[in-house]
């Protein structure tokens, strides 16, 4: 038994390395039609109806720390050369600020004028900055570096005219002498409970609620969240209840990678948080199912690198590896049905198709359900 599964488990693997080198032999440039990769337990395959009205052109980008061994200037000859519109950048926090001197620019107006022209001069836009980090975690130093470079995100966005900042709600200890953050999920046993409320009352909501005013005297109105596990809006849900308690300068990174797993159907999130004017940003990351594993281990079983994958029941791939290129269409279609006013902002983390080869195979396919949905 114990060799069966391991020889199943390696055949998958050795099937999705072997079907990336032969998808991309087939497609000009690498780029790789979605529906060869229509894994098991895809989301609802269902197709939606032609484009009716005047719907919006999304632009397509990427984010940045996917380059990071590039320089700012050949990151973007490589952006440009994939006919990516927008960048969502990263500032610091875990992203890193590889592309993006903070401190630098924030303390020169015409130095930062001067950064940003690189993005126009290649017809792209600087439309998202990005610090995601951890500025309610209770070691305060920590929390502190977070905070500093959120309140400097701020300010570039300001000299910028960017609208956007994107990052993590955080997360604090379960009490006040904790010196490790505590996600807690789950409210019982009672002391669990008692946690998360002392968590929402005395720390995340006082914190945002200073942070929104911070950011909205400084002109940026729209803090994207990512709806991330070990952090305190990890779901629809907890998105909603930041946003109820600290005002409408809180909405969602909608990243549906994170959402999958968690049993969310994806265009039901973006019809529920879109019509409220509650997604702020999004991010296009894929997730794709091992179903014996799934069945065995449940879905809190996730795989971040290829010699994880034998037990893993899940992990990220890029757009169109993990559901079908039918999905895609629908998501990006609900998208423009709510009006979504950002970017769909490609985000590569597949340990298979890694780097550079995730964003090309993904602008592929998104570029692709676009032009179907706009009649080009």
């Amino acid at each position: 038994m114990k060799k069966r599964s391991k020889d199943s488990a390696m055949g998958r693997r050795h099937f999705l390395a072997a079907t990336t080198t032969l998808l991309a032999a087939a497609v000009p440039g690498g780029a790789t039609i979605a529906n060869a990769s229509d894994f098991p337990l895809r989301a609802s395959s269902r197709e939606p109806a032609p484009a009716a009205g005047n719907l919006r052109k999304i632009p397509i980008g990427v984010f940045d720390p996917v380059y990071e061994h590039l320089s700012l200037d050949a990151m973007l000859d490589k952006v440009s050369a994939l006919g990516l519109e927008a960048m969502e950048i990263g500032t610091g926090g875990y992203p890193n600020n590889r592309h993006c001197p903070l401190d630098e620019l924030i303390a020169d107006r015409d130095k930062a004028k001067a950064w940003q022209k690189k993005f126009e001069d290649r017809g792209i836009r600087v439309a998202t900055l990005s610090c995601h980090g951890n500025p309610l975690h209770p070691d305060p130093k920590h929390a502190k570096k977070d905070i500093d470079t959120f309140r400097n995100t701020v300010l570039l966005a300001e000299i910028l005219g960017v609208k956007v900042i994107v990052g993590f709600s955080g997360c604090p200890g379960g009490t006040s002498q904790d010196t490790q953050p505590n996600w807690i999920t789950y409210r019982w046993p009672p002391e669990y409970a008692q946690m998360q409320d002392w968590q929402w009352k005395e720390k995340v909501i006082p914190f945002w609620k200073e942070q929104a005013k911070y950011a909205r005297e400084h002109g940026v109105k729209r803090l994207a969240f990512e709806m991330h596990p070990n952090f305190v809006v990890y779901n629809p849900r907890t998105s909603l209840k930041l946003r109820e308690a600290v005002g409408e300068e809180i909405g969602a990174n909608c990243d549906l990678s994170h959402l999958f797993w968690q049993g969310c159907d994806p265009v039901e999130v973006i019809h529920f948080l879109g019509k409220q004017g509650a997604i702020f940003h999004a991010h296009m990351k894929d997730t794709v199912f091992f179903p014996e594993n799934l069945n065995r281990f449940g879905v809190l079983n996730f795989a971040f690198e290829t010699n994880e994958l034998d037990l893993a029941s899940e992990t990220f791939r890029a757009v169109g590896y993990g559901h079908s290129a039918s999905l895609w269409k629908s998501v990006v279609k609900a998208y423009m049905d709510v009006g979504f006013e950002g970017i769909l902002s490609i985000e590569n983390e597949d340990p298979i198709l890694a780097g550079e080869v995730g964003v090309e195979r993904a602008a592929y396919v998104l570029k692709n359900v676009r032009n179907e949905l706009l009649g080009v």
